[in-house]
């Protein structure tokens, strides 16, 4: 009896191994935490605590605890890893490792709603550390918190004067050589032919090869999330121009540049309609009833005012056409609310979600 029990005792070991095998583990996510000054620490702390990811947290540890403490969550869970590496290693099944790639700030560093330059410079460090960290095959995902680009750029770090964006930045720094910033809800897609740019220059912005671009990859992106349906491609003028009596934006850039996506896409194997020009207060009024699966706006504001009116707190900013994942919070550092333990962290738990969908996702 005792032979039949081992025996099954070896099968039942055996079994549970190959189970353990063949399930794949959850996706290694890097998250740069943002201004330490802001509420980033608190909404990664946050949505860190509460994610089924395997999340390694690149940022300040003590701002860190400060931002756990706030949140009632037992700041012991924020283990300090020297190599990355240890992080997904899944010692305790409660830590939530940090890494550290710069020197601890002092505490007046990283006061909250009171942003320094050693803040700036930090949080740009972060970022790149934690895309390093994907791009070198260390983790699966960069989920990004909200920087200040203002105090990055006064920070006197190498490369902070040039900042715009971690779009921008990211692109740059990656090598990519054609980006589009998105941002989606499960509601709404929508993303940008151009980014930070003054009103006044958005129109010679606007070309055949950008408005192609940004159509190109945002077919792509909704259609690797599996979206049926059409895309929209909303115009820059009023009434898509009225024929060009009130601009001829449509017929110059635009219509072109539809037309280019549209065979890229089919050499892509990727089947999605598009449609445009589109009016922009139309396209949007349609997509947010779902008769469109996204919309490709001109410029920054036109799409992220329906975005932030159909879904703010919950949006999530994505990077397309990098060489990694990249997904992001879609708020910025909210000074105002920093250090008083009140930050929404619903946007950066869809963060860390659309960052593991996108790693499971073929390539």
């Amino acid at each position: 009896m005792k032979w039949l029990k081992n025996q099954r005792r070896a099968a039942f070991n055996a079994a549970e191994a190959k189970r353990r095998a063949e399930t794949p583990k959850p996706p290694r996510l890097a998250v740069s935490i943002g201004c330490p000054s802001g509420v980033g620490p608190e909404v990664a702390v946050a949505a860190a605590a509460e994610s089924r990811a395997r999340v390694l947290l690149v940022g300040d540890l003590g701002a860190l605890r400060a931002a756990a403490r706030l949140r009632r969550i037992d700041p012991k869970r924020l283990v300090r890893v020297d190599d990355p590496a240890e992080a997904f290693a899944g010692e305790r099944a409660d830590a939530i490792p940090v890494y550290e790639p710069t020197s601890p700030l002092g505490v007046a560093d990283r006061a909250p709603g009171r942003p320094s330059r050693a803040g700036g410079a930090a949080q740009l460090a972060w970022i790149d550390a934690a895309a390093d960290l994907v791009k070198d095959g260390g983790a699966d995902a960069l989920v990004t918190g909200p920087v200040s680009k203002d105090v990055i750029a006064r920070s006197g770090a190498e490369r902070a004067r040039a900042f715009r964006g971690h779009t921008e930045h990211l692109a740059a720094r990656l090598g990519a050589p054609e980006v589009t910033m998105a941002f989606w809800t499960d509601r709404l897609t929508t993303s940008l032919v151009t980014t930070h740019l003054a009103i006044a220059d958005v129109p010679q912005a606007i070309t055949p090869a950008e408005v192609a671009r940004a159509v190109y990859w945002t077919a792509r992106f909704v259609d690797a999330l599996g979206a049926k349906g059409r895309l929209a491609v909303a115009a820059l003028n009023p009434h898509a121009g009225e024929g060009g009596l009130i601009g001829n934006d449509e017929r110059r850039a635009i219509e072109p540049g539809i037309a280019q996506a549209t065979k890229r896409l089919a050499r892509a194997g990727v089947s999605l309609p598009v449609e445009g020009p589109v009016p922009a207060e139309t396209a949007f009024r349609l997509a947010a009833k779902g008769s469109y699966v996204g919309v490709v706006a001109m410029y920054h504001d036109q799409a992220t005012i329906p975005m932030k009116l159909l879904g703010f707190g919950e949006a999530v900013n994505v990077s397309l056409g990098l060489p990694i994942i990249r997904t992001s919070v879609d708020h910025g550092t909210a000074y105002d609310r920093a250090g008083k333990g009140t930050a929404d962290p619903r946007g950066m738990s869809e963060a860390l979600s659309l960052a593991q969908i996108l790693a499971r996702a073929p390539a």
